[in-house]
């Protein structure tokens, strides 16, 4: 196997190149360059001869992401549409805001979740993603945009990155020590996987968790987020709870509204009282965004959402609306999705009542190339 770079540690490209026979040392400037000058290319590496760079170019690989296409919005947001080394792709978001630059990436290829009025959870699972490929997403997209540094991270790109939680946490070691990213501005996002928020509440990172929640009744999140079914609204309470009390860091909620769905009054006096008791927590609401997967779901009126946020203000629940980025190029919330699809990819739905997956690292082993 044709080892790819990006995706390991220093200490792992020093040992990967005493293998190949070669000085190890080199292993600190080759991380310097990818993680920190954002190199794309063996010829950018200007501080290593030339044979050895050529010696990498045939022997290694250096990242595992390229581009396919790109769509641009009015307001700056970029979707780039990603090759992998299996040709299998995957999109990313770029997002610049006033005050920060922010970046929206994947831990799988396609998901498992089938939520029914998400894009990407149509599409099924095809694989996981390894850190390297979790990481490259940010590189690349810094390499793309040199002038404004990435401050902020989130995982709410496609899949759900509880149940490819080895590789989604060597990813974020990777981009605080070898990129130099604040775990405060990393976020998280789940559907509520219980055993994986027990796992990351157990590595006690003070990123921020964000809980896909969607409706404050059983019934109406079973029909929303079918993995309800496994762990209904009063356990995933419990591991919220579980959470914020172990790690001291305030969950969001994210709440997508949609018209006559879950935007009633009568929802919003039940998320309130769901939540009024919850500690460090706060709601997200977002208004739908339309995907030509399923038609029933609208957008609500600006009247029908300020009502919902001021009933559930009302219990003492902070609540915001998110400032929506990228809707007219298919790059919001529940929006993405695999435009080009492998041909003959192994796309699945998970069994929504089968044990939930959560994977092992897929990084690759490093070992000496022949």
């Amino acid at each position: 196997m044709t080892p790819t770079l990006i995706g390991h540690t220093t200490a792992e490209l020093t040992a990967l190149l005493t293998e190949m026979g070669l000085p190890g040392y080199r292993g600190k400037q080759l991380a310097r360059g990818f993680y920190t000058r954002f190199a794309r290319d063996f010829d950018a590496f200007s501080d290593l001869p030339k044979a050895l760079r050529e010696k990498l170019a045939t022997e290694t690989q250096l990242a595992p992401c390229s581009e396919r296409s790109v769509q641009s919005a009015p307001d700056g947001t970029e979707k780039y549409l990603l090759n992998l080394t299996d040709s299998e792709v995957i999109e990313a978001v770029y997002l610049p805001y006033e005050d920060r630059t922010s970046v929206c990436v994947s831990s799988q290829v396609g998901c498992p979740m089938a939520c029914s009025f998400c894009a990407t959870g149509t599409e099924g699972l095809a694989r996981n993603l390894t850190a390297g490929e979790i990481v490259d997403q940010l590189l690349f997209m810094q390499a793309k945009h040199p002038e404004q540094r990435i401050s902020h991270l989130v995982l709410m790109g496609m899949g759900e990155p509880l149940i490819n939680l080895p590789n989604v946490l060597k990813a974020l070691h990777l981009l605080h020590d070898e990129v130099g990213l604040s775990y405060r501005n990393m976020t998280v996002s789940t559907v509520g996987v219980v055993p994986g928020m027990e796992k990351l509440a157990a590595e006690d990172l003070p990123i921020t968790l964000a809980v896909s929640l969607h409706a404050p009744n059983n019934t109406l999140r079973s029909e929303l987020v079918p993995l309800n079914e496994k762990y209904p609204i009063g356990r995933l309470m419990e591991a919220c709870r579980h959470y914020t009390d172990t790690t001291r860091r305030r969950i969001t909620f994210e709440y997508v509204l949609m018209a006559g769905i879950n935007d009633t009054e009568k929802e919003a006096h039940e998320l309130g009282e769901l939540l009024r008791r919850q500690p460090l927590c706060a709601v997200n609401t977002i208004p739908y965004n339309s995907t030509d997967v399923e038609a029933r779901y609208q957008r609500p009126t600006p009247e029908a959402a300020r009502l919902f946020r001021e009933i559930v203000a009302s219990y003492g629940v902070t609540i915001t609306q998110r400032y929506e980025k990228g809707h007219r190029i298919a790059a919001a919330c529940g929006q993405l999705k695999r435009s080009a699809l492998k041909p003959g990819s192994a796309m699945r739905p998970l069994p929504l009542f089968s044990q939930i997956p959560v994977a092992e690292p897929t990084e690759p082993t490093l070992e000496p190339t022949a």
